[in-house]
């Protein structure tokens, strides 16, 4: 029996009064002076006016939403090209999350807004939106419909409670829909396990049914495509988080036809094309597909039976597929060369490469925005590790050229970023980045690493930890282990299940590495990781101690005999295993920090764990009971719960600013910042 269980109860008058107890504890010990002028340093950075506000088109206006210190919780604007160029672009704010809070006595915390394209019932094209708020940065929202011209909330318009909603437009008058429809109605996971097709003026209740899914899927969604010429409808069912289902929706009979590719695979329909993503081999008539290549089929052929492909990428030992996106004339292929970017332009059919000019050398290049339903437009990104964002804007297949800049937020003079690679357990070489000075023997270093779910942790400018670590002489180190995505999907399925311990040696590596290489010394070298990298972190804690001299373990998972219990858990257990079948938790238990908790006189490194009362994706509960247990034990741990935040942690600047100060000041105190 767990005696932690309790501390499960996410918001128990009993649990949360252990919480602020322990808040107490580490705020009187963490802050003061320097850490006030940290959190003034990450909250500078936060609300700066001089941030890149990057825009997304809809018809003639760009529209962003932003937070600053005068509007914490963040305003929906938008304003017109002409306008954004200049250096002080006159913004119209369309929604005001803070006087919304103010004026309607709610915690609201901005979750998105779904514009129909198509005109509204008041005839303008961009007026209507889904607005999604959540109570204090939860997953779970509230929906309403808004009028943009109008400015209000639509007075019996589409409106859903509070849930993990899946709404998408099809025209003026008629929705897709996923929510709690009741008892029964969500999956194990506590996502949408039905999606209707909801019309204006009609109860939900009422509302037709497309699909239902079963309670161990993960989720069940629908979605409308108007591309001219090509409008479609389609249904997703996700078996798992990497299997999945794709239907095509008959929207008049309400029938089905599966598209017939591998579950494990990412697929997308494009106008006449049907581009696949294989994550692992696939036999085809003209041969077999490597896993993390990307193929394209006719999409009528395809569905007709022909199986005759071209091939768009093919990986090889050193280059993955990042991502893509359409514009109307192109392709854009985002690809990693170890680990480095590099952006493509393809002409569609041929797959032949186009010059886009512009792009400068020696950046990370991202696809920040395109509407291939529009034209051609670009946006993009250039940054570094010690490189300040540049948002580029032009033409696919033209040019490009910078449209606005961030500034250096931190001083990176003869700051420099190299790349090593470490040899873990089985001799698989692991990429890192160190971001450094030039300093004399060993210094203190933060080790920051995820590895799962195929997340690729990618050269970004690092402006919060450049000001907070690297300015103050510390070395910063980015791990790309095993888990990810850096190196297509073999790099992360190397890691899942029965091989996650492959993920937490490829770290323990990175760590000896740093130390024989005289970067640093156990005693001065730190961990950081949050949600998965969370769990990473419990495992270095509980499994490697004697590596570290200071972790930060944020918003984890740690208790992996019940985490498929909790919350959002069940959703994960294609990425860690199932507790309930006794195979897998053999492997599960062999790393599980909850289950593997240190002696009380282990030499165990300094510890500080942060979570929030409102995360409803990853329970609180692991990071409570994990504390709880190692206090009883006289183990001393930090540790602090942010009341509000959602998995994110923070639900404005002044939160995250907060937060990351915390970490900063703890990891400088316990790795020896006091002396450099």
């Amino acid at each position: 029996m767990d005696q932690y269980a309790w501390l499960e109860e996410v918001e128990s008058a009993t649990a949360l009064d252990w919480a602020r107890e322990r808040n107490a504890e580490s705020t009187a010990r963490l802050t003061g002076p320097r850490f006030e002028e940290l959190e003034a340093g990450v909250l500078a950075i936060l609300d700066t006016d001089q941030r890149i506000p990057y825009p997304v088109r809809r018809g003639e206006y760009l529209w962003n939403f932003w937070r600053d210190a005068e509007h914490p919780y963040g305003l929906w604007r938008r304003t017109t090209m002409e306008s954004f160029r200049t250096d002080s672009p006159e913004w119209e704010v369309v929604i005001d999350v803070d006087a919304l809070r103010e004026a309607e006595g709610e915690n609201w915390v901005w979750g998105g807004a779904a514009v129909l394209r198509a005109p509204s019932p008041d005839g303008a094209r961009y007026d209507r939106a889904l607005v999604s708020l959540s109570r204090g940065g939860a997953d779970a929202t509230v929906v309403r419909e808004f009028s943009i011209s109008r400015r209000e909330f639509v007075d019996g318009g589409f409106s859903l409670p509070e849930a993990k909603s899946r709404i998408s437009w099809i025209d003026k008058d008629t929705v897709y829909v996923g929510t709690d429809f009741g008892p029964g109605s969500l999956t194990d996971s506590g996502y949408p396990r039905l999606v209707k097709r909801w019309r204006r003026d009609t109860p939900l209740g009422h509302a037709d049914l497309v699909y239902e899914g079963h309670h161990s899927d993960v989720s069940i969604g629908a979605g409308y495509d108007d591309t001219p010429g090509y409008e479609r409808h389609f249904v997703s069912r996700a078996i798992d988080f990497y299997n999945s289902e794709i239907y095509l929706l008959d929207p008049d009979t309400l029938a089905l036809e599966r598209i017939d590719v591998p579950t494990d695979a990412d697929a997308d329909v494009h106008e006449s094309r049907l581009l696949v993503r294989p994550k692992s081999a696939w036999e085809l008539p003209g041969g077999v597909v490597a896993p993390g290549a990307l193929v394209a089929f006719d999409f009528d052929a395809y569905r007709a039976g022909s199986r005759e492909y071209s091939t768009v990428f093919t990986p090889d030992a050193h280059t993955a597929l990042a991502g893509y996106s359409w514009t109307k004339s192109y392709l854009l292929l985002s690809t990693m060369r170890d680990v480095r970017s590099e952006l493509h332009t393809l002409e569609p059919g041929t797959w032949e490469k186009r010059e886009t000019r512009g792009f400068p050398e020696l950046a990370e290049i991202g696809v920040y925005y395109t509407d291939p339903r529009e034209g051609d437009e670009i946006f993009a990104t250039a940054s570094g590790f010690t490189l300040p964002p540049t948002l580029l804007h032009g033409t696919a297949g033209g040019s490009v050229e910078p449209l606005k800049s961030a500034p250096a937020f931190y001083d990176a003079t003869d700051v420099t970023a190299e790349q090593f690679f470490a040899t873990s357990d089985d001799g698989t070489q692991i990429p890192y980045f160190v971001v450094r000075r030039p300093a004399a023997g060993p210094q203190p270093t933060l080790l920051y690493g995820y590895g799962g779910f195929e997340v690729s942790l990618t050269p970004d400018y690092t402006a919060v930890s450049g000001r907070s670590w690297i300015e103050r002489g510390g070395v910063y180190v980015l791990a790309n282990i095993r888990g990810g995505g850096e190196y297509g999907p073999d790099w992360h399925t190397a890691a899942l299940k029965e091989n996650r311990l492959r993920a937490y040696e490829d770290f323990a590596a990175v760590a000896r590495d740093l130390v024989a290489r005289g970067i640093t010394t156990r005693e001065q070298l730190g961990a950081q990781g949050g949600s998965n990298g969370g769990l990473l972190m419990g495992v270095m804690y509980t499994r490697y101690p004697e590596l570290f001299g200071a972790i930060v373990c944020q918003v984890p998972l740690l208790d992996m005999r019940r985490y498929h219990q909790l919350l959002a858990g069940a959703s994960w257990m294609a990425e860690y295993g199932d507790p309930d079948d006794p195979a897998q938790w053999a492997y599960l238990s062999e790393y599980s920090p909850y289950q593997n908790l240190p002696a009380a006189d282990a030499d165990l490194p300094a510890l500080l764990v942060t979570t929030s009362t409102r995360d409803d994706r990853v329970h609180p509960g692991h990071a409570r009971k994990f504390v709880a247990a190692l206090r009883d034990r006289g183990i001393e741990v930090d540790y602090y719960e942010n009341i509000e935040g959602g998995h994110g942690g923070a639900a404005d600047n002044k939160q995250a600013a907060f937060k990351s100060a915390l970490a900063y000041e703890f990891l400088w105190r316990e790795l020896g910042g006091d002396s450099v």
